[in-house]
């Protein structure tokens, strides 16, 4: 896609659908270029979880639970966990209630980790401001936040379905 232009729609695409395809090209920019400036090889999925645990003020989580979440398989969150585990910055281990289930923990390395990459994106953030209608964000961040809660809805309970 040109930079700048809306190419390949047309008059006839309904405006839900071009709003989803820009949210969708946003999402790669982005994620992109949160990837280039995140710390110490952590990737946008494990800033994700990073960020999820934070955000919410969440203690632990099962993996299943986390793979619903991020609409990705079981193995996928397996993968991304096991990294996350082996550079300390989550705790896997037995559910309490659950003798086979599993808890994953966020690490004070996690939560300082989380902060380092919120840093490192904070330039980012700030040099692209200026070009940004700020006074225009609250209501769109509005009409975001309301879909995100329709979709949250309709998700699939499993991600591998």
């Amino acid at each position: 896609m040109a930079h700048g232009k809306t190419s390949h729609l047309t008059p006839e695409d309904p405006p839900l659908f071009t709003f989803f395809l820009e949210v969708s090209i946003l999402d790669q920019l982005v994620g992109t270029m949160f990837e280039r400036v995140l710390p110490n090889g952590i990737t946008r999925a494990q800033f994700g979880v990073l960020n999820h645990f934070v955000r919410l003020g969440i203690e632990q989580k099962a993996p299943h639970e986390l793979a619903t979440i991020f609409q990705v398989t079981r193995g996928t969150m397996t993968s991304t966990l096991g990294r996350m585990q082996r550079n300390g910055l989550v705790s896997i281990g037995p559910d309490p209630a659950d003798g086979r289930g599993k808890q994953v923990r966020l690490t004070e390395h996690g939560k300082q980790m989380r902060e380092q990459c919120i840093a490192a994106i904070r330039p980012m953030i700030t040099q692209i401001a200026p070009k940004l209608p700020l006074d225009r964000m609250p209501a769109a961040l509005m009409v975001l936040q309301r879909i995100r809660r329709i979709l949250d809805d309709h998700r699939p309970a499993n991600p591998e379905e």
